[in-house]
């Protein structure tokens, strides 16, 4: 908001002191209003499970643990795991007087 001090028109009529919208505000703010709007109508989407008041506990299904700890895979029992090999044998010889 732009604001604006008490001044006297070149005609002599006296303008109060006010507030008013800068140039183009009212047309991006028409936009981000139409923006929300639409994502709230399409987004909105039936929730009417959790909105309902007095429901009972029973119509409403609640979330139940389904692992079973600790976890295995199947090629984990079957296949040993692979052990890197090494490019190179050691001890290296540092030969290093000549």
């Amino acid at each position: 908001m732009v604001a604006v001090g008490e001044y006297e028109r070149a005609d002599g009529t006296k303008v109060k002191a006010h507030t008013r919208w800068a140039p183009g505000a009212r047309n991006e703010m028409f936009k981000a209003v139409l923006f929300v709007l639409a994502v709230f109508a399409i987004g909105g989407g039936a929730t009417t499970a959790a909105t309902t008041s007095g429901s009972s506990s029973s119509e409403i299904p609640k979330p139940k643990s389904t692992v079973v700890y600790p976890i295995r895979f199947q090629e984990q029992d079957t296949k040993p795991a692979s052990r890197p090999t090494p490019t190179v044998s050691y001890p290296i010889p540092w030969d290093r007087s000549q």
